[in-house]
């Protein structure tokens, strides 16, 4: 007879208690944020002075619960935002606020960037002292030590704290996860959007880009744009997370994903503005804040920061009645190595797990109404067995 969920959240409180106490003195959190004095990884307190070029953020690793669009229930892991926390509130308050897809990320080219990273545990799963990291996926690390990958670098226990050290170098659109026991925990929702904009944002090169918005360096404008969606696919198997709160051997060879999700919501969620309703779980914090709603104005050009940390398939999105334009592969521009424009336009983009994809809808000459933007397989548009919905979205076009 296996332990009663009371079981398992009475002994969590105990964990918690002793992860919590001042006598806990083999780990803890540990902000490192130049300019920062009282670890909060912000400039907020008198005599505090950020640095120029600089930036800092941290991160929680944890678990807690999300809802899917037929209202199923499902356990998951993921990072929360706890930037502005002091460091004696940051388990407490990391602690089942899990979110899928965890925190943006999002900074300029060049910038020095601290992202401290603190493991709180798992408060459903006690008996899991599983470590966590942060890998920025095909990002060029400062040091092998900072890209989460296991072998190469450091994981960090629970009740710890680590700070990484990243110089933006390139442009483009990536995706952040934790590399620890990659599989099960990308697939339990520790992932999320990362994008780098590029030095030539907010100059005047001779672009005539009114927004003065691009994507890449491109010297001549050919990746401008006036607003920007981000577009992450995911889907969960119900079957394994469920498998997972109930403590029970994890069928990892049986993986089936059933709700085919994007930004980390199925249809009709996708279009909803505003947080979800957080799960009581959760203890009424919000785990699905990110809506893949895209809106724009007749002849805005729109940027979808599209990504996959699918672990089980390819997904091909595609849009009716607005060409797509793509202008960067993997945070890459699409030029040749003499400068040749090698941007195209199609209807349709297929993503594995780790690849991205930077698409430019031009919606000039566009008639006002609403489009939509979903995956070609018809068996990704449901939740679960319930039809019309999965992954799609609507992109909203006004005058």
């Amino acid at each position: 007879m296996r332990p009663s969920r009371s079981f398992w959240i009475g002994l969590s409180i105990i964990l918690a208690a002793c992860l919590l106490s001042p006598s806990w003195t083999v780990a803890g959190v540990n902000v490192q944020c130049p300019g920062d004095n009282d670890g909060d990884a912000q400039w907020a307190t008198a005599g505090e002075t950020q640095p120029g070029n600089t930036q800092c953020m941290h991160l929680a690793a944890g678990d807690g619960f999300v809802t899917m669009a037929d209202g199923h229930l499902q356990y998951m892991f993921g990072f929360s935002d706890v930037t502005g926390v002091a460091p004696a509130d940051v388990m407490n308050t990391g602690m089942l606020a899990a979110q899928f897809p965890g925190p943006t990320i999002k900074v300029k080219e060049g910038t020095n960037f601290y992202l401290t990273l603190t493991n709180v545990g798992m408060v459903m799963r006690p008996d899991l002292f599983d470590p966590h990291t942060v890998h920025f996926h095909g990002f060029p690390n400062a040091a092998s030590i900072f890209d989460g990958e296991p072998m190469a670098s450091i994981s960090i226990n629970m009740g710890s704290s680590l700070t990484y050290y990243y110089t933006a170098p390139d442009p483009g659109t990536y995706m952040y996860h934790c590399h620890v026991e990659a599989t099960e925990h990308m697939q339990m929702g520790m992932l999320a959007n990362l994008w780098v904009t590029p030095l030539q944002d907010g100059t005047d090169p001779g672009t005539n880009c009114a927004s003065q918005k691009f994507v890449y360096n491109d010297g001549d404008g050919s990746t401008c744009y006036d607003v920007d969606f981000p577009v992450q696919i995911h889907a969960f198997d119900s079957n394994f997370h469920d498998l997972h709160v109930a403590v029970q051997p994890l069928p990892f060879a049986l993986m089936k994903d059933n709700y085919p999700m994007l930004n980390g919501r199925g249809y009709p969620d996708t279009v909803n503005t505003a947080a979800l309703p957080a799960p009581g779980e959760n203890g009424g914090k919000d785990s699905q804040i990110v809506s893949s709603l895209i809106t724009a104005t007749v002849g805005q050009k729109v940027l979808l920061r599209v990504s996959s940390l699918s672990t089980v398939d390819y997904y091909t999105l595609t849009v009716l009645g607005i060409p797509m334009k793509v202008v960067g592969k993997d945070a890459k521009m699409l030029r040749s190595s003499t400068g040749t424009n090698l941007s195209y336009l199609t209807n349709s983009v297929t993503l594995g797990g780790g690849e991205t994809y930077d698409v430019i809808l031009d919606t000039a000459g566009v008639t006002p109404g609403t489009y939509f933007l979903y995956a070609t397989d018809l068996n990704n548009l449901s939740n679960d067995s319930q039809d019309y919905g999965g992954m799609m979205t609507e992109i909203v076009i006004s005058l």
